[in-house]
Order: C-alpha cells, then structure tokens, then sequence
C-alpha cells in the first residue's frame, strides 16, 4: 500500500552555497569517487521508492556529454508549493540543502538517500540539472544552471496516467577535474542494487558505447553470494536468513569454498557500507559463537583447546549482509555512510541470526562439520604463520638477514618515508641500470630475482619461507595481516617497475596478489604504483629528433608520416641506459605512473580468485571471453 505523501511532508532546514566551497564534505572527494556519487545521490532516491513498495523499474542512462538521466515509476515529487521557501516542492527539494521526504518520518520509513540533501548536492554540483515530475495527472519540469540556480521554476508541461521522477544532470567542470564517468563503475553499483531488491528491474543503458544491459535478481543476495563465488569449489548451498527485529529487517545469504579469502560485503538501507559497522560487527561476533559451540557440541575442540579466533571461522567465507533500518534511527560515520553506527542493527541481526544459524549447523551436520574442520585447519595454518613471523622477527637484526638486505636493497639516503620511494625491479641487469638512474636522496631499489611465489595459491607457511617475499615485507616495514600496521610503512610509493613484455606483466600480477590478499591497506590508501616505461623510441632519421612511445597507435601514426624513420623496441629495462631510464620511467618530473586501485572488493576478489587460483578450467574461460589473440609474434 502506498505512503501518503503530499508538499507538507518536505521539511526545509538549510541553503546551497557551502556545498561548493566545501564539495569534500559532501561528497567525501572531487576524484573519480566523488563524481560518481552524484549518480549514487539521485539513483539512492529512486531506490527509496522501490524499498518503499511504491517502484519496480529504474532506468539509468549515461550519454554521449557524460551527462547522467536516472528515471523510475515511483511516485514522483508533490508538485504544490511549499509553506517554508514560497518556491515549488520540486524546487524546494532541488535546490535547499537539507530539504527533503526523508526528514518527514511519514514519508519514507527506511531510506538510502544522504537524510534527504543528496539531490540539492548534486545539484549545487552540476552545470545544469533538469527535473521532471509525474504526480497527479500532471507532467511538470524545472530546470537548474551554475551549480543549483532556478532558471525555470516549476512548470506543468502536460499531463499524464502515470507516475514517477526523471533528473538528468551534468556535472560542473569547475569542481571535478575529469567529468568522464566509468560505465563499469555504474555497471557494479547498478548489479548490487538489483540483489538486494528481489523482483527490481534497473536498465543501464551506455550511449557512448551504444549498450543496453538489464539487471534483475529473482532470489535477490543468494545470487550475489554466488557471483562472488563463482568459479570457486563449495563446501555447501548457499545459506539464507531473513527476519525482523525491533523494525529493522535483516537479511544474510553466506557459503564456505575451500578457498582462504574472507569476502563480507554489507549494506544498510541499500547503500554499501564499506567499512562495516554494528550490522557487520554483529555477524562476525554470532558466526564465531555458533561455530565454537558446535565445535565443542561434537567435539571437535579438545577440552584444553582454545576457542576458535574470528579469522580461523571465516577463512574461504563469503557473505551478504543488508539490513533495512527506520530512518528514525539511522546512523552512519561521516556523510558518505562508509560504516553504520547503529546500534539497534547490532542486536537485530544477532537476534535474528544466531538460532538460525545454530539450527541449520544441527540439521545439516554433515556440512557443519566440514566447516568446523576448516576452521581448525585455518587455526593450524594461523600458528604455524605465527610462529613463521616470529622467525622473521628473530631474523631481522641477525646477519642472515643483513646480508639479504644488503645485497638486494639499495636503501634512499632520505628516512622521511612521506617523500621515499621504493623500486621493486625484477633482474640485476634493470636493477642495475635502475641503482644508476635513480635519485640516491628519496628512491631506493629493490632487486627481485625473477618470479615471485603465487599468494594465491601458496600456504602462509611457504608464503613466509620465500626469500623474495620476506625481503619486501621487510623493507615495507609494516608486517603482513593481521598484525600490518600501516604507521611503520617505510615508503610513501612502492613502484612495481618490469619489463614491457609477458614475463613482465606476470611479475606484476604475481606482486599484486600479494599485496592484495596479505598487505592490502597499501591498496586502499594509495602507496602502490606500477611504472609506465616506454614500449619504443623513434628516431626521424631525416631531423635526427627522437622521441619515446607508449602506445602502438601512437607508432602507427608516426610511421604513416614519416619516411625515413628507425625504430627501437625496448622489450626489457635493461636495454635502457640509465639517462634514458630516468628520462622516461623514474624522473617524478617526467615520468609516468599508474595508481593500484580497488574500486570494488567483490570484483577484485572475482578476478584474483579467476586469475591466480586452482581452478584451470575457470581460468581458461575467463580468457576466451577476455583476451584477443592475434598471430604477431615479436
């Protein structure tokens, strides 16, 4: 049944301007995040509606101006005046901070909007922004220039049967640096919504690469637990609960593989809470408790043994967790509801999990016990990897580790880690060349001596018995999880510097890996860096003026024009001279460097697990449908 919901129920608190002296605030960034969570401040909106029974259909289209369009069947905004500002609720809504349905418990009882100033943020952010509202039989539009200014007050414009919002906007150059959004971004964003809403069909439709795709769940966050796992080997179906506690309802969908990756991803109101929080908190504490009791139930935990830690229970666990809470009660750290505070979502997931969970282990012993047998050969590994760091700790001062450092590390004269950089180069022959080009005051390199050990695939034991590996958690400072502590990192970039060719990539991908699955805050805060050394220089021979190639295309172009040309193909750092070297990979003046990023934990768990895991089958087919071959061969 639908909420009533009429002009009286938008409450004013606020005005515009701050938002673009102090768009962070808002917004979190003015990077790639930040222009992206325009789309999420509208979209968040729409989905209110569906959460709120009152939608089934979102379409959201990126066109060829990079301009956004988000359009749903809701119920659209009143379109009367308001009592606060005299202007149009529409207009009200759009362009007074802090004025919104969300503030009016009667309108939404959950939302995933920003408490109602999203769609004025977006707005204050935009050059333009267009609004156009299907309420009561009336079609009505306003239109919004230079960051929120009413241009065209709300007009009717025609009449309709139906109801429901379309806002389109453009973002405003003069706060983001790029304003190209990332379709695969909006695509992940755009997949998680349609799992947690069973039955919601969202269009994205992408008018630069001229793509339509529909994303719709029938059994809603099973089948985001499954994507996550697919590819991997099971132990079980998936596990599902729901329930409700105190109004917020809570939904979990969890399964163990035989994997050691812990995947958690969790929601609240439908917005992604990346950092966790009380829900989140509260799974992790129940999960633990009901496998420990089990274990002693049937003992499989020794009298004199110790309980089972947190991370021994959720080795090879991924899980979904989304809670619905009452907007009344809600709270989030920080605007951009990164992590929830809650703490009735705490109590309510406990209470809603921990007999379900208990019960589904009695009844399906069987794979209870293949759970708990994981878990104790997780607790096995976390020793033995305990007492292996504890072994690299007793290395650290001896003359076995001095003598590794020494003659793979060429430290920077600099201690100030805020400036220093560390080359990780693959070969004495680069590293060599690399010692040559550096700036001996705040880079230092270090040699690796060809590939390392796979992360994924590796035991901690054996991760922790590899020179290779020892050596660069050594240098970093910070140790591995889950005792890292970012606060020793000894460098501010850690440079991934390899050659341009097959070997190359693999040695990147293969440090990546472990960065990702044993170190992955240097990730996420922005320390790791890949090098971009050139693919060729070209030389016109009739000026004798040369110049470096990143691109083929770039080649092709230059072969086109001129023709009287030589070429050189650097398959290796080594084939550079130190100048050259500098010139193009290292000079922080010239060069150029690629940022690691995780934009999305699922989906780099997806790919690593693909890439770098047991499963060859998996493998194969990701690169049949990924990669084009072709017949050159160099």
């Amino acid at each position: 049944m639908s909420i009533t919901y009429k002009d009286e129920n938008i409450k004013v608190l606020s005005g515009l301007e701050h938002v673009r002296k102090r768009p962070g605030m808002y917004i979190g960034s003015t990077d790639i995040n930040g222009l992206h969570h325009l789309i999420w401040e509208i979209f968040d909106n729409s989905v209110d509606e569906i959460s709120s029974g009152n939608a089934d259909t979102i379409r959201l289209t990126l066109h060829q101006d990079n301009s956004i369009t988000i359009q749903d069947n809701g119920r659209g905004i009143p379109d009367g005046v308001n009592k606060t500002t005299k202007l149009s609720t529409v207009d009200t809504v759009f362009t007074c901070l802090n004025a919104g349905g969300k503030f009016d418990n009667n309108a939404y009882k959950t939302s995933g909007g920003l408490h109602g100033v999203g769609a004025s943020v977006t707005n204050a952010l935009s050059e333009w922004m267009e609004v156009t509202t299907k309420y009561n039989g009336t079609v009505s539009q306003s239109r919004y220039e230079n960051g929120g200014e009413i241009v065209q007050p709300l007009k009717q414009i025609g009449t309709t049967n139906s109801t429901g919002l379309t806002v389109s906007f453009l973002p405003d150059k003069k706060i983001f640096k790029d304003v190209k959004f990332n379709h695969s971004i909006i695509e992940e964003r755009v997949k998680e919504t349609s799992f947690l809403y069973k039955g919601l069909k969202i269009i994205f439709k992408n008018e630069i690469n001229d793509e339509e795709k529909i994303f719709e769940s029938k059994t809603g966050i099973i089948e985001y637990v499954e994507f996550i796992n697919e590819g991997k080997t099971k132990l079980h179906d998936t596990i599902y609960f729901e329930g409700k506690n105190n109004g917020i309802e809570v939904e979990v969908a969890l399964q163990y593989t035989t994997g050691v990756s812990e995947t958690i991803v969790s929601f609240a109101n439908s917005v992604k809470t990346k950092e966790g929080g009380s829900h989140e908190t509260a799974f992790k504490s129940c999960i633990t408790e009901v496998i420990n009791s089990c274990a002693r139930k049937w003992e499989m935990l020794k009298e004199k043994e110790k309980n089972f830690d947190g991370e021994d229970v959720r080795e090879g666990l991924s899980a979904v967790i989304s809670v619905k809470v009452p907007e009344k009660i809600i709270q989030y750290e920080g605007q951009t509801k990164n992590k929830l505070f809650t703490p009735e979502a705490k109590t309510a997931v406990y209470e809603v999990i921990y007999d379900k969970l208990n019960f589904w282990m009695i009844e399906n012993k069987k794979y209870g016990e293949k759970i708990i047998q994981k878990a104790l050969l997780s607790r096995d590994a976390r020793i033995a990897a305990k007492k292996a760091r504890e072994d690299i700790k007793a290395l650290k001062n001896s003359n076995k580790r001095n003598i590794i450092k020494s003659t793979k590390l060429t430290p920077p004269q600099s201690k100030d880690a805020s400036v220093n950089e560390l080359f990780l180069v693959e070969g004495s022959s680069a590293g060599g060349t690399a010692k040559l080009a550096r700036n001996k005051v705040n880079q230092g390199i270090l040699m690796l001596r060809g590939k390392v050990i796979n992360a994924e695939k590796a035991k901690i034991k054996e991760l922790l018995s590899n020179e290779e590996i020892i050596t660069i958690i050594s240098c970093c400072g910070t140790g591995i999880s889950p005792e890292f502590d970012i606060t020793n990192l000894k460098y501010d970039k850690i440079i991934i510097m390899t050659d341009a060719d097959v070997d190359g990539s693999h040695i990147q991908i293969l440090l990546l890996t472990f960065f990702f699955r044993f170190m992955t805050p240097l990730i996420t805060t922005g320390h790791i860096y890949i090098a971009m050394p050139p693919l060729y220089k070209f030389t016109n021979n009739s000026s004798k003026k040369s110049q470096y190639i990143w691109e083929e295309s770039e080649l092709t172009e230059l072969k086109n024009k001129y023709t009287n040309f030589s070429v050189q193909r650097y398959k290796g750092l080594g084939e550079m001279n130190a100048e050259q070297l500098k010139e193009t990979t290292m000079d922080c003046e010239k060069r150029m460097l690629i940022k690691v990023t995780i934009e999305d934990a699922v989906m780099a768990e997806r790919r690593v697990s693909e890439l770098m895991g047991e499963n060859v089958s998996v493998r194969k087919t990701w690169i049949d449908n990924n990669v084009i071959f072709n017949d050159e061969i160099e």
